[in-house]
């Protein structure tokens, strides 16, 4: 009692890979000596730990039963994983991108979220094309897709993207297989892997906290895989588990320009790893595969950038949002 030493009793967390410091004490290490063996060991089976190894539950305090969910499937790649896409006014793309998946897995199953403005009927067998309202955007055709899956996994792709020989889906569940815990792990576009880390700062309730988000950020190698490390962030082609995304879900006010978003509200929730030995190409542009239409959708307006600022403020209670590039070039933004 008359030590100026708190011990917490508990709502202490330790972040993964942060050094944290000990409440009451004010320091991050912490020595304790005492000529009573007894009483020392009493009292160092009282001390929390610091976590070294990054682990995405790590910081979690109290862990409760949820239901698993099982999917029934063989050993084939097409009881296993579905292909998921989103397309916009870009159906010869389209067309091209499921040739190429037919050239590799002829029988797999491909969603397409559709929210064109003239849809145009895509047919093939194991293909389902859902047709949405006109331009609701890619996130919500995310949602559509992904509510469609009834394999244990799927695999996501731009409509403009393109299957090779080194799109090895199976490596890809390999990897899950071996990783339980493990939920998303994307693989390399045209040689660029694009992963990130993020790093959130937890401010106070009137102000909130700070997200960073580090492109080019990783973590240490995924164990047993040496071409693949964790990450928080991955690349748009990437093979997930179908439940732990349905749990995060997409966030349909997000229309045009979003992807580190998903990774941003599954922060804490979902293990993510990158791997460069999976891969994939990406079609070239042209004149016959180039709709004007599509280019002005694409390219986002100021609105839209400061609506998407707002949305990450007031959504995640945030004063601020740093966005840090491979050459440390910071751009910060002030709610």
């Amino acid at each position: 009692p008359n030590s100026p030493l708190q011990y917490p009793i508990q709502g202490y967390t330790v972040r993964p890979l942060t050094p944290t410091l000990i409440p009451g004490a004010g320091t991050r290490e912490l020595s304790i000596e005492s000529s009573s063996l007894v009483f020392l060991n009493e009292l160092l089976a009282k001390v929390s730990y610091t976590s070294s190894i990054y682990h995405i539950k790590s910081g979690d305090l109290v862990s409760h039963v949820n239901l698993s969910v099982v999917f029934f499937h063989l050993s084939d790649i097409r009881s296993q994983v579905t292909i998921l896409t989103k397309t916009f006014l870009r159906y010869p793309q389209l067309k091209v991108l499921l040739a190429s998946i037919r050239q590799f897995y002829p029988n797999i199953t491909v969603i397409i979220a559709d929210d064109s403005f003239e849809p145009e009927h895509i047919s093939g067998e194991n293909i389902q094309q859902y047709i949405m309202p006109p331009a609701q955007g890619w996130f919500a055709g995310r949602n559509l897709a992904v509510s469609q899956v009834v394999t244990k996994y799927f695999l996501w792709v731009d409509d403009d993207f393109l299957f090779t020989q080194n799109t090895k889906i199976e490596e890809f569940v390999k990897v899950m297989e071996a990783v339980p815990e493990l939920d998303v792990v994307g693989g390399s576009v045209e040689g660029s892997q694009f992963y990130f880390s993020i790093l959130y700062e937890e401010g106070d309730e009137v102000e909130g906290g700070c997200l960073i988000r580090k492109s080019g950020g990783k973590f240490h190698p995924l164990p047993g895989f040496p071409k693949c490390s964790l990450a928080d962030g991955v690349v748009n082609f990437f093979l997930a588990r179908t439940d732990a995304v349905r749990r995060v879900g997409f966030d349909p006010q997000l229309q045009r320009v979003a992807h580190s978003e998903f990774f941003m509200d599954g922060l804490g929730l979902l293990m993510v790893a990158t791997c460069k030995d999976v891969k994939i190409s990406h079609q070239r542009k042209t004149e016959e595969n180039t709709n004007p239409r599509y280019t002005e959708f694409r390219r986002p307006k100021n609105s839209d950038n400061n609506f998407k600022s707002q949305l990450h403020y007031f959504k995640n209670h945030l004063k601020r949002l740093e966005l840090t590039a491979d050459l440390c070039v910071r751009c910060s933004m002030q709610a």
